[in-house]
C-alpha cells in the first residue's frame, strides 16, 4: 500500500490546527467564547488526527533524510529539534488546558493557555515548515 500521501496530509492537519487556534484566540479576544470553544476543540480534534496519522505513517515508512546542504541543512534541523521536542511538551498541555476549560475553571485554564497557545501554534506551523523542507522544496 503507498502511504505516500500522509505527510501532505500531516502537513494540512498541522496546518488547520495553526488556523483553528488562532481563530480561537482571536475570537476569545473579541469575548466570543463559544466559537472560541469550538475553534479550540476542532484544534485538539484535528491535532489528534494528526497525531494518529503522523504515528501511522512512520511506522509503516520509517524515517525520512533530510536532503539538503549548506546553510538549509543547520535550519532544518533546528527548526525540526525545537518542533520535536514541543510537540512532546504540548501533549499533556493541550489536554490539561482543555480539562480545565471543561470543568469551568476558566481561571486556571486562561493561566495555562498563555503558555500553551504559543506552543501548539509554533509546533502546528514548523509541522508545516519541516514538511516543505523534506518533500515540497528541492535542494541543489
Amino acid at each position: 500500500m503507498d502511504y505516500s500521501i500522509l505527510p501532505a496530509i500531516n502537513a494540512t492537519l498541522n496546518g488547520t490546527s495553526a488556523l483553528l487556534l488562532c481563530s480561537g484566540y482571536l475570537f476569545i479576544r473579541n469575548h466570543k467564547k463559544q466559537a472560541h470553544a469550538v475553534c479550540m476543540i476542532l484544534a485538539f480534534f484535528t491535532s489528534t488526527l494528526f497525531l494518529i496519522s503522523y504515528l501511522f505513517y512512520h511506522v509503516q515508512h520509517g524515517t525520512t533524510r533530510f536532503t539538503g546542504t549548506g546553510w538549509a541543512r543547520p535550519a532544518y534541523f533546528a527548526i525540526l529539534i525545537s518542533h520535536t521536542f514541543l510537540a512532546i511538551v504540548i501533549v499533556p498541555l493541550a489536554v490539561r488546558t482543555l480539562f480545565l476549560a471543561l470543568r469551568g475553571r476558566f481561571e486556571s485554564h486562561k493561566r495555562l493557555a498563555r503558555w500553551t497557545f504559543p506552543t501548539w501554534v509554533y509546533v502546528s506551523v514548523t509541522g508545516v515548515v519541516v514538511y516543505w523542507m523534506l518533500y515540497r522544496i528541492h535542494w541543489p
